[in-house]
C-alpha cells in the first residue's frame, strides 16, 4: 500500500503548569479549506485499504441485513399508542401512532421525505396523547427544531425553530403548551448556555389543509431562567400545576426546585427548592403530583425517594423512601397507572419489577412489591426503553439480548403477564444468508433469530489492583479454543454508561466467521451502582484502562485468541479508552477500531460539549488534575515505534467530540508508526457522533469497519480465505 498522506508539523510550544507541552498538529483542529483537503486526501488513502475483495465480500451479506423491520419503544398515553417503526426498505424510522394496539399504525412523520440528512431523533406525547412533540436536526448535529402535530389528524400544529441542544429530558408539557430547555448553537460555540422557557401553543395548524402553519423562534419565547451553569443540563416534569426542575451537575449532584408561578402566569415566577441542597444524584419522575427520585443519596445502588412537587426544601431524610437500595442497581423507572415498574441490573442484565405506589407518599409509605416481570438469560432493556402510562395500569419496555433481536413488549401491572407487541420476524432478517456453509455453523435447525447457534458467557479477570471485572464472550457454538480465533474486545468505561447486553446485525457475520466477540463492563460505568462509577472517573481513570488490559490478556492466557488476532474497539469516551491501549499497550493488540474519540486530554476542555465533561475526567486548568490526564492523554503519549493497525472514525458535524482529536491523532500516529501497520483515518459528511444516521450511511460505515477487522484479524472470507495464515492480511 501507498505511504499515508504528508502532515505538516508547525510546531506549538505552550508550557503547561511548568511542562513545556508540544502541539505540532494544532492546525489541524481548525475548519479550513486546508483542513478539508487533508481530510480528503486521509479519506482517499483509507479507501485504499478498505475499498477491496474483502469489503466487496461483506457487502451483501451487510445489505440483507439491513433491509429488516426494525421498531423503537412503545409509549402508551391516554387516547393511543406513539412508537417509531422503520420499514425493511426505508433508511429513517417514521413517528407513527395507534389508538390500540391492534389498530393499524397512522404515519405522524416520515423522515423518510425529508431531505437526506435531516432526522426525527425524539418524541414527547402530552400526557393525554393528543399531541406529539417531535425533534427535528440537519446532518445529525443534533440541534433541534421542534414540531408539534396533533395525533388524531397528524396535521402539524406548530413549529419552533432553533431551539438548541434541547430533547425529551428538557420537555414538560402543560395544559396550554410546554417547558423546555434551549441551548446555543455548536456553530458559534454556545451550546453550553442553557435557558429554561415557555411557549404557549398558538393553536390548530392546518398541516396537509393547504393553509399556513405557524411558525416561530425559540429566541421569541420568555425566559424562565438563564442562571443554569456550564456544568448543568436540567430536566424537567410537570405535575398539577407545578414545574419540577433538576439541575444536573455531572453525576454526582443534582439541584431540584418547583418553579412558583407569579400570578397564574406560566412563564412568570421563581424557582424554589424542592429538595434541600446535598451532594447526590437525583433524577426524577412526576405524576399526580408526586415526584419520585431514583438517587443515590445513602445507597450507591440508587432507590426510590417521593414528595409532594409543591412542597419546599424537604431534607433528604425526610423523603418518602417508596423502594429501597437492594444488591442490584437501580437503573431506570416508570409510573404506570398506582404502580412503579423498576428496571434493575444484576452483573449488568437487566430485571424488571413492579411495585404499588402510593399517590401521596409519607415516610411509612414504602412500595408494596407485587410481581416481577419475566426475561430471558442476559437480556438488557434498552437505555430509554422503560416507558409507562401513568393513567393506565400498563408499561412497555424494548429489550434484546446478545442472540435475540430487540423487542418490545407491552406489560400489565396488574398481571404478571407481558405481550410482544413488536418484533421482527426472523425469517425476513436472516432468510437470506448468502454464504450459508456447514462450516460456519449456519445450517443448525436450533440456531434461532440468526440462524447460528451462539453460546453466551460473562466471564471474570482479576484488574491490576485484584478488581474482579466481568466480561461477556459470545461466539458461535463448537468453537475450537486454540488460542487462534479472531477477536473482537470492545469497551467504554465511563459516564455511568452500562455496556449490556446488545443485539448488532452487523456483528453476527463476524460470529458467523468464526470470530469472537467480547464485552467489557470496565469500571467507569454504573453496572455496579456508583461507586463502581466512581473508581474509574478523574484520577482514578487508569483503573478503566487496566480493567481493559486485564480482560485483554485473560482472553489470551484462556486460549480464545493471541495478541496478533486481538482488536480493542470503543466510541466516544470509549474511543479514550481505544487510544490509552494503543498508545499504553501497543503490543496486547493486532488492530484497533477508534471511533468518534476523545485523544487530546490537556484540550477536550476547548471545544463543543468538552468543558461540561470535566465532572467526569477532571480539568487540565486544575494543575493536579493536569498532571494524571498528562500521564495517559493518548495524543500526548505517542512515541516512535511500531503500532497495530489502527482505524479512526470521525465526523465533520460532531457537536459532541471535536474532530480535531481524530485529525491530531492520526497525523501524530502516521508519521511516529515504524511498522507496517496501517493508521487510517475516515471523516464522515452530512452527519454527527451517532444519532440521526440513514440505514444506508450506517451499512457503510459498518463495512468499513469490519473489512478492516477482517483485514487485519485475517478473518476467512471467500475473499480471503487463501490469505489466511498468522492473523494480519498483507
Amino acid at each position: 500500500m501507498s505511504d499515508p498522506p504528508e502532515s505538516e508539523r508547525r510546531e506549538v510550544v505552550e508550557e503547561l503548569h511548568g511542562e513545556e507541552i508540544r502541539d505540532p498538529y494544532r492546525w489541524l483542529e481548525e475548519d479550513t479549506d486546508e483542513v478539508r483537503a487533508w481530510v480528503e486526501r486521509q479519506n482517499d488513502y483509507a479507501d485504499d485499504h478498505l475499498r477491496g475483495p474483502v469489503r466487496d465480500d461483506l457487502a451483501p451479506r451487510f445489505e440483507a441485513r439491513a433491509e429488516v423491520r426494525a421498531y423503537g419503544v412503545v409509549t402508551p398515553r391516554e387516547r393511543g399508542y406513539f412508537q417509531r417503526v422503520e420499514a425493511a426498505d426505508e433508511d429513517h424510522p417514521k413517528l407513527c401512532f395507534r389508538p390500540d394496539l391492534d389498530a393499524e399504525p397512522t404515519v405522524l412523520a416520515d423522515p423518510n421525505e425529508w431531505p437526506e440528512t435531516d432526522s426525527l431523533d425524539w418524541f414527547v406525547p402530552s400526557p393525554d396523547g393528543a399531541r406529539v412533540a417531535y425533534g427535528r436536526a440537519e446532518g445529525g448535529r443534533e440541534q433541534y427544531d421542534v414540531v408539534l402535530l396533533d395525533a388524531e389528524t397528524g396535521e402539524t400544529v406548530e413549529v419552533v425553530r432553533n431551539c438548541g441542544r434541547t430533547g425529551p429530558d428538557g420537555f414538560a408539557w402543560t395544559d396550554e403548551g410546554f417547558y423546555y430547555v434551549t441551548t446555543g448553537s455548536a456553530d458559534d460555540g454556545t451550546q453550553l448556555d442553557k435557558q429554561i422557557r415557555y411557549h404557549e401553543v398558538a393553536g390548530e395548524g392546518t398541516g396537509d389543509s393547504g393553509g399556513e402553519t405557524p411558525e416561530s423562534d425559540a429566541d421569541s419565547d420568555p425566559v424562565l431562567t438563564d442562571d443554569v451553569g456550564e456544568h448543568v443540563w436540567p430536566q424537567l416534569g410537570y405535575t398539577d400545576g407545578t414545574l419540577v426542575v433538576a439541575y444536573h451537575e455531572g453525576w454526582t449532584h443534582s439541584d431540584v426546585y418547583r418553579w412558583e408561578r407569579d400570578d397564574s402566569a406560566p412563564d412568570e415566577g421563581e424557582l424554589v427548592r424542592l429538595v434541600a441542597e446535598t451532594d447526590a444524584s437525583f433524577r426524577f419522575a412526576v405524576a399526580d403530583g408526586t415526584a419520585y427520585f431514583r438517587t443515590d443519596y445513602d445507597a450507591p445502588n440508587s432507590r426510590l425517594l417521593a414528595c409532594d412537587a409543591d412542597s419546599s426544601a424537604a431534607d433528604p431524610d425526610d423523603l418518602a423512601e417508596v423502594v429501597p437500595e437492594c444488591e442490584e442497581t437501580l437503573t431506570d423507572f416508570a409510573v404506570a397507572g398506582d404502580a412503579l415498574v423498576v428496571h434493575r441490573q444484576r452483573d449488568a442484565s437487566s430485571s424488571l419489577s413492579v411495585y404499588d405506589r402510593d399517590q401521596r407518599p409519607t415516610e411509612d409509605s414504602a412500595a408494596v412489591h407485587r410481581h416481577d416481570v419475566s426475561l430471558p438469560d442476559h437480556a438488557a432493556v434498552s437505555r430509554g426503553g422503560l416507558t409507562g402510562n401513568p393513567d393506565a395500569p400498563e408499561f412497555c419496555f424494548h429489550a434484546q439480548t446478545f442472540d435475540r433481536p430487540p423487542w418490545v413488549a407491552l406489560g400489565r401491572t396488574d398481571t404478571a403477564e407481558t405481550t410482544v407487541v413488536s418484533e421482527r420476524d426472523p425469517e425476513a432478517d436472516f432468510g437470506s444468508r448468502l454464504d450459508s456453509t456447514p462450516e460456519s455453523g449456519t445450517d443448525s435447525e436450533s440456531a434461532g433469530d440468526s440462524g447460528l447457534d451462539l453460546v453466551v458467557e460473562q466471564q471474570f479477570f482479576e484488574s491490576a489492583d485484584g478488581t474482579e471485572v466481568p466480561a461477556f464472550v459470545v461466539h458461535r457454538e463448537g468453537l475450537e479454543r486454540d488460542g487462534d480465533n479472531p477477536t473482537v474486545l470492545y469497551g467504554y468505561g465511563g459516564f455511568r454508561l452500562s455496556l449490556t447486553p446488545s443485539y448488532d446485525r452487523f456483528r453476527v457475520p463476524f460470529l458467523e466467521d468464526g470470530g469472537v466477540y467480547v464485552q467489557a463492563n470496565l469500571r467507569g460505568g454504573t453496572e455496579y451502582g456508583e461507586e463502581w462509577h466512581r473508581a474509574g472517573t478523574h484520577e482514578r481513570k487508569q483503573n478503566v484502562f487496566d480493567d481493559f488490559y486485564a480482560v485483554a490478556e485473560g482472553l489470551i492466557d484462556r486460549e480464545y485468541t493471541r495478541p496478533e488476532r486481538l482488536a480493542a474497539m470503543g466510541r466516544s469516551n470509549g474511543g479514550l479508552l481505544v487510544g490509552a491501549a494503543i498508545t499504553q499497550r501497543p503490543d496486547l493488540f493486532g488492530a484497533a477500531s477508534c471511533g468518534v474519540p476523545l485523544l487530546d486530554m490537556l484540550r477536550f476542555h476547548e471545544f463543543l460539549l468538552g468543558e461540561s465533561w470535566t465532572n467526569e475526567y477532571g480539568s487540565p486548568d486544575d494543575p493536579d488534575d493536569f498532571r494524571y490526564l498528562r500521564e495517559y492523554s493518548p495524543y500526548h503519549n505517542v512515541s516512535e515505534r511500531a503500532y497495530p493497525a489502527v482505524y479512526f472514525e470521525t465526523a465533520a458535524g460532531d457537536t459532541r467530540v471535536h474532530p480535531g482529536h481524530a485529525r491530531k491523532m492520526t497525523a501524530r500516529m502516521q508519521a511516529a508508526n515504524t511498522g507496517e501497520n496501517p493508521v487510517l483515518l475516515r471523516t464522515e459528511t452530512d452527519t454527527g457522533h451517532g444519532a440521526g444516521k440513514s440505514t444506508s450511511m450506517v451499512v457503510a460505515e459498518q463495512l468499513d469497519r469490519w473489512a478492516f477487522l477482517y483485514e487485519q484479524l485475517g478473518v476467512a472470507t471467500d475473499a480471503n480465505a487463501s490469505d489466511e495464515s498468522n492473523g494480519n492480511s498483507e
